[in-house]
């Protein structure tokens, strides 16, 4: 009987984790002594990060959108066909079409999904820059607008937490180019008691944000949107009218991991160094699903792919694996169109921004022309 391996979800998470497998245990899966099954939702890949880049046109959507089957080892089974259960009892998963999916050791990288309609008011009197659809809308609405007050409120949790900050800082760069700096006004709010939910980047931003007349309010929660009268209401009872509104709508994990009972709305609880579901010891957990206190980021996802393939391939082929994940996490932050800064930490190092600059807008710039070889496992 071959080791059978089951990754949930097509996202940079599952992906990196499957190539790498299949590259570690090439010899096994040409022999038949292991299986590779990947079960997703969708037929395509797409690079997310990329939907920032889209709203300002400096990527057309299809620069960020592959086949899935393309970018993955030829040796992999790929199964478009959501999952609805996962029986971890008798470790199966079970899909829409009624297929069954047996696994010696399964990896759950369902990611994060936007939840505007949990925010009454927000899909009729918000835009968002999370999917294509809202990247492409926003676009239009930044031609279409003529001037007034643009507000940026944050929802959580969410995923990649320095993309708010990075839109503010380039829709400043777009108005600039534009010469319209003097019509604009922007507005930027956050849940919490400053500026970003890592100190060190909330004492960066606060002088960004005063040398470019950004203005801000903190501990703003959003409770609903008056979409006729243009207002956003906090939880914390005051209110900000808008001309647009460009918001991070909250996000949950998939529906299948609370219809299992792994984890309430999406989020599995997850041991921070072996990336183990906790209790479990042949369930992973990969990228935005896993409940560790850490950024919810691609670079968190990629990270994390190299510790559980190679875990799994040493459990595999020699019985044990002492690999750890330290928590390590690597953000660029664009702060204009030609300069960004970039912050790296881990659970015992605190980030510290350096000093934004063109050449790190560049390296973000080749890192995002260079992912599809990162989700090949390559990079």
């Amino acid at each position: 009987m071959p080791k059978r391996i089951v990754i949930i979800g097509g996202g940079a998470g599952g992906t990196i984790t499957a190539n790498l497998l299949a590259r570690n245990l090439y010899r096994q899966l040409v022999s038949g002594h292991v299986v590779i099954n990947m079960i997703t939702d969708k037929a395509e890949h797409v690079y997310q990060p990329g939907f920032l880049y889209v709203v300002f046109d400096k990527v057309r959507p299809d620069e960020i959108v592959r086949k899935q089957k393309e970018i993955l080892d030829q040796n992999i089974n790929l199964f478009v066909d959501p999952a609805v259960k996962i029986d971890k009892e008798n470790k199966i998963v079970r899909t829409q079409s009624g297929k069954e999916f047996p696994y010696d050791f399964l990896v759950i990288a369902t990611g994060s999904r936007i939840v505007p309609e949990d925010i009454p008011g927000l899909k009729e009197g918000g835009h968002w820059f999370y999917d294509m659809e809202g990247a492409k809308k926003l676009r239009q609405a930044l031609k279409d607008f003529s001037g007034g007050r643009i507000a940026i409120t944050v929802g959580v949790p969410h995923k990649c937490p320095v993309a708010p900050l990075e839109m503010t800082f380039m829709l400043y760069e777009y108005f600039k180019q534009k010469e319209m700096l003097d019509k604009v006004e922007l507005f930027y709010t956050y849940p919490i008691n400053r500026l970003h939910s890592l100190e060190p980047v909330a004492n960066w931003a606060v002088p960004e944000f005063e040398k470019k007349g950004i203005k801000s309010e903190t501990f703003f929660n959003m409770e609903e949107i008056d979409a006729e009268k243009k207002v956003v209401r906090s939880m914390e009872g005051s209110e900000l009218n808008y001309d647009l509104l460009i918001t991070v709508p909250p996000h949950k994990g998939a529906p299948v991991i609370a219809d299992s009972g792994f984890g309430k709305d999406g989020w599995i609880p997850t041991n921070k160094k072996t990336l183990h579901n906790e209790g479990s010891d042949d369930v992973y957990v990969v990228g935005d699903t896993t409940n560790l206190p850490i950024s919810k980021a691609g670079s968190t996802a990629h990270f994390e792919s190299h510790i559980v393939a190679e875990r799994i391939s040493s459990e595999i082929t020699e019985g044990f694996s002492e690999t750890e994940y330290d928590g390590k996490v690597i953000c660029f932050v664009e702060t204009s169109f030609d300069e960004a800064t970039y912050i790296w930490f881990n659970y015992k190092t605190p980030p510290t921004p350096v000093p934004p600059s063109k050449m790190i807008h560049w390296m973000k710039l080749g890192y995002n022309r260079l992912y599809w070889l990162s989700a090949k496992g390559i990079l």
